[in-house]
């Protein structure tokens, strides 16, 4: 069974930076998969912020965070990676990580996830 958990959220200033972390279990049953951040504010829709495809390590961001954010995987921790720096008072959200096992490029839209975590709160004070 896919499973993912999100941790590492919490209050930072504006301009400061969070390291969230999403450990990723029963990913071996599928030869590849990609690995996307996505975050949702208070009445908004959620949105994409990131994705990892798990093979290569390749990497795709949304423009909001492109040059601020980083993602990463530790293959052997199972754990993907979400760096965020230069962070911003928008950048309030809860961020999930989603998990994709048919790997059709980098995808963007919720529907193509197959498997999310719970969610963690990231709050950027002014």
């Amino acid at each position: 069974q896919v499973q993912l958990a999100e941790s590492g959220g919490g209050l930072v200033q504006a301009g400061g930076s969070l390291r969230l972390s999403c450990a990723v279990s029963g990913r071996s049953r599928f030869t590849n998969v990609n690995v996307a951040w996505f975050r949702q504010a208070p009445g908004k829709d959620r949105e994409f912020v990131a994705v990892i495809r798990w093979q290569y390590g390749t990497t795709s961001y949304a423009d909001s965070v492109k040059g601020r954010f980083t993602i990463s995987r530790d293959d052997a921790e199972n754990t993907v990676y979400l760096e965020m720096n230069s962070v911003k008072p928008e950048d309030t959200s809860v961020y999930y990580c989603a998990l994709d096992r048919h790997v059709l490029g980098f995808p963007t839209r919720i529907q193509e996830y197959d498997y999310w975590g719970q969610g963690t709160q990231v709050t950027v004070s002014s």
